[in-house]
């Protein structure tokens, strides 16, 4: 019961982008169609679970076993960034339609601070290792939610011919950002 907690808090009521904000930067450039949107938000879970695994055991058996916990930051970037040379491997090899859809955005990942920010705050809340793979999960589907949502409402308002020329594209994503935070303020008490 408790995994399914922590699950629920980081999808709705702690949602990484939607609530830190964290991550707008993919979120922005990434969400102007769903299928990138959709491609963005598997290699980023990939990334999120796989790299709060590993920065979990690497700050449990060496950074606090030999003292150098101030080293936290550099390492779990390290880590997050060869993991995301690993998916950027595989998605040119495996799709390469996603992966030159996704551009500068894929690489990217690397600075994506909903990543970092998992790997800290796994590690800051004192997280055991099932529980860090739980919030990872929600953040996850948080930012995956909050990515394809933000793709659908966009898609949509490009056939709207009524939106002022100065708030097309971009300004008009802040704005439908701004609504679905305050939306998901709505599920503050939920958990």
């Amino acid at each position: 019961m408790e995994l399914l907690k922590i699950i629920l808090l980081n999808v709705l009521v702690n949602n990484y982008v939607l609530g830190q904000f964290l991550g707008i930067c993919p979120l922005i450039g990434v969400s102007s169609k769903t299928e990138t949107a959709t491609g963005m938000s598997a290699a980023v879970t990939f990334v999120i679970t796989i790299a709060s695994i590993v920065t979990f055991v690497i700050q449990k058996y060496i950074l606090n076993r030999f003292g150098i916990e101030f080293m936290q930051t550099i390492v779990f970037i390290l880590v997050i960034a060869t993991l995301v040379q690993f998916v950027e491997m595989a998605l040119k090899k495996m799709s390469p339609n996603l992966y030159s859809a996704l551009g500068v955005f894929l690489p990217l990942i690397t600075t994506n601070c909903v990543v970092l920010g998992v790997a800290v705050n796994n590690i800051t809340e004192g997280y055991n290792i099932l529980e860090t793979i739980a919030s990872a999960i929600g953040a996850s589907l948080g930012f995956a939610i909050a990515i394809i949502l933000l793709a659908a409402i966009r898609e949509k308002l490009e056939l709207n011919q009524n939106i002022p020329d100065c708030f097309k594209g971009v300004p008009i994503a802040f704005v439908a950002i701004g609504l679905m935070s305050m939306a998901f303020i709505g599920f503050a008490g939920l958990v």
